[in-house]
């Protein structure tokens, strides 16, 4: 099986930036990713792929999940674990590309997998690994487009790419996404702060 994990172009500290603006907008995504994960199982198990550094991961930890994460970018996976460590929290942090987790036998209540479909090859594949992980529940997030690179053309970043971001290589609508989601997932609430689609689904047991 080859990769399905384009590497990520756009690494940077999205939930602590200092823009106003971009600081609105966080705060509703992570208002929306709060919901759907109290309408996930009552806490237990989870794990996040493509974790960045840590923020989900921590805030379901304090939530009382037993977190795992992992991310295929060394430097995300350094500064998780000096953010983990840092606020005290135990939180196993390893490097992990999606098609590293294939065939893994152990199972999670609760897997999340935000921002990262965009950048695969293959989100097909990568959504049919992130399902063989789950027990019960999934929460994926992934941008919104066109509304996405609109956004970024009015604040005036990636004019030749016509504000497409860098390693976005998946371009989704809300609609096109859950349709996509819906073969091979039950959708169970969706939340469409701007620019995301964030969906909470549940694995389906064929």
């Amino acid at each position: 099986m080859g990769s399905v994990v384009q590497p990520a172009g756009n690494f940077y500290d999205k939930y602590n930036t200092r823009n106003p603006i971009a600081r609105a907008l966080m705060q509703r995504f992570l208002a929306a990713f709060a919901e759907l994960v109290n309408l996930a199982s009552p806490t237990g198990t989870a794990l996040e792929v493509g974790c960045g550094e840590g923020e989900l991961s921590m805030r379901l930890a304090r939530a009382g999940w037993l977190v795992n994460g992992c991310d295929i970018a060394d430097e995300a996976i350094i500064e998780a674990r000096k953010r983990a460590d840092h606020a005290g929290l135990s939180i196993p942090f390893e490097r992990r590309d999606i098609v590293d987790l294939a065939g893994f036998s152990e199972q999670y209540d609760l897997v999340v997998c935000c921002e990262v479909l965009e950048h695969l090859e293959n989100p097909r594949e990568a959504i049919g690994i992130l399902r063989a992980l789950c027990r019960s529940h999934l929460l994926v997030s992934v941008p919104r487009e066109p509304v996405w690179r609109a956004m970024n053309l009015l604040r005036g970043k990636y004019f030749g790419d016509l504000g497409n971001t860098p390693g976005h290589i998946q371009h989704w609508s809300r609609k096109n996404f859950l349709a996509m989601l819906g073969q091979y997932v039950d959708i169970v609430a969706v939340r469409s702060p701007l620019p995301w689609t964030l969906v909470l689904c549940r694995r389906r047991h064929d």
